[in-house]
């Protein structure tokens, strides 16, 4: 079986496709930054997230939260590559910014994709970027 699947989400810092939703794993998604561009600055209190760089180089920061989205702790800054592989744990919150045009793949263990996406999505105030 072939399924032709659709952009979620676009905007000038690239787009977001779900890749499956609920089956057979509970979520995958294709992220694209376009040079410069900042996703995530948020975290999730019950989901697990990977990301899975498949093409450029972005700088990854994520810091400890508290169940309010109080960044407490040391922030940890890394230079994120072409095939490595990120595990991001429930209140631990993540940002991204584009060094170059890349491309990710991002999984979750919970509620993350199609009408769950922002069911356990956090946006933070005080922002990583």
């Amino acid at each position: 079986m072939i399924q032709k699947k659709k952009i979620n989400q676009k905007d000038k810092r690239g787009f977001i496709l779900d890749i499956f939703v609920d089956k057979p794993k509970d979520h995958c998604t294709l992220v694209t930054f376009n040079k410069g561009s900042i996703r995530g600055n948020h975290f999730h209190k019950s989901s697990t997230q990977y990301s899975f760089i498949l093409d450029g180089k972005l700088t990854m920061i994520t810091s400890k939260v508290d169940k309010n989205g109080k960044l407490f702790g040391k922030k940890f800054k890394k230079i994120v590559r072409k095939y490595d592989l990120i595990k991001h744990k429930p209140f631990i919150s993540h940002a991204f910014k584009a060094i170059t045009k890349s491309k990710m793949l991002a999984f979750a263990d919970g509620l993350r994709g199609g009408k769950n996406y922002e069911k356990d999505t956090f946006r933070l105030k005080d922002k990583l970027f």
